[in-house]
């Protein structure tokens, strides 16, 4: 059994306990929180929660720690921390500061003997492997990747983090013009601003400048700012009603020319999700039993998808993949 930490207990967290419970070759060893531990109640009986300080003390109790903290000001510091100590995979969202954070774990894992895969998700993560897979087919091609409609964890937790946000949801929504013209095959250009459009349902602290968070979310860099984005300001109560899914999915889309350049060929990979962060828990999972099979052979150091054998990824025997899904 590998034996499966958890550092946050938030929605993804709760999403990893229940992938867990689902697998047959894991366990779920601790729990840990920056919260009250007596006030965290988890679904797994006898499972203990522990303080997020106190992680280093159960290092030799856990095979993988799956983190499950925010990308915007969580894991660029939890990550290469927890890296020195566990076998540790996160879902840092961050695209524009992936090189930077993986030298940060990648030095960190090393020194701790320790392996780590950083970025795993659907994106970046599993549409991260589809972008590779598609060009190495269709090297004379064009890219593009559409997210939503759905609920951006990542972004609506950085509009969280805005001084005078009391809670939020942010929506990444597709333009459908441009989604049709990626799949036609005629290679279209569409700049960031073209291809989608973000909207913010925003409950703001009772006295707090409204004007002021609009343009904080607006100019935010790597998450707002090359996007028309509608901010709207509601109640909690709205927010509570309308608002209580995490649904998302997206398309990844390459097109490309075939043969003697006559024939054209789309490759589309999509995600429909009804929960964000369960299906991203499922993937941390998988991740995680290849993460611990890795450092099982020596492999330290850190690791993104591109690096990661896709048969280290299930329970399942090299004979029976080659009899039951080649």
């Amino acid at each position: 059994m590998i034996r499966v930490g958890i550092y946050g207990y938030g929605n993804l967290g709760r999403g990893v306990e229940h992938a867990v419970r689902r697998s047959e070759d894991c366990e779920l060893k601790a729990v840990f929180t920056r919260r009250d531990p007596s006030s965290v109640k988890i679904a797994t009986p006898g499972v203990p929660v522990y303080s997020a300080d106190s992680a280093a003390e159960h290092k030799d109790e856990i095979d993988v720690l799956i983190l499950c903290g925010g990308s915007a000001n969580d894991l660029p510091a939890q990550t290469p921390a927890m890296a020195r100590l566990f076998n540790v995979v996160d879902s840092f969202d961050t695209h524009a500061r992936i090189p930077e954070h993986f030298a940060n774990v990648d030095k960190a894992a090393k020194e701790g003997g320790r392996t780590a895969a950083i970025s795993i998700g659907w994106d970046p993560g599993l549409f991260s492997l589809l972008r590779l897979l598609s060009n190495a087919v269709l090297p004379d091609g064009a890219d593009y990747t559409f997210w939503g409609k759905g609920v951006s964890q990542g972004h609506s937790d950085a509009v969280r983090r805005i001084d005078g946000v009391k809670d939020a949801r942010q929506y990444t929504i597709p333009v459908e013009s441009a989604l049709e013209a990626a799949r036609s095959g005629s290679r279209p250009e569409l700049s960031t601003r073209q291809k989608h459009t973000r909207e913010c349902f925003v409950v703001a602290e009772e006295g707090a400048d409204k004007a002021r968070i609009e343009n904080e979310i607006k100019t935010m860099p790597n998450y707002f700012a090359d996007y028309d984005t509608t901010v709207h300001f509601i109640s909690q109560e709205e927010l509570d009603r309308d608002h209580k899914g995490i649904p998302h999915g997206g398309f990844v889309i390459r097109t490309g020319e075939v043969g003697d350049g006559t024939n054209k060929a789309v490759m589309e990979f999509s995600l429909k999700l009804d929960s964000n962060p369960e299906f991203t828990s499922s993937v941390l999972l998988a991740y995680a039993r290849a993460v611990y099979r890795l450092n099982s052979e020596g492999s330290t150091g850190c690791k993104t998808i591109f690096d990661i054998p896709a048969a280290y990824l299930i329970n399942k025997s090299a004979e029976d993949l080659r009899a039951h899904m080649l």
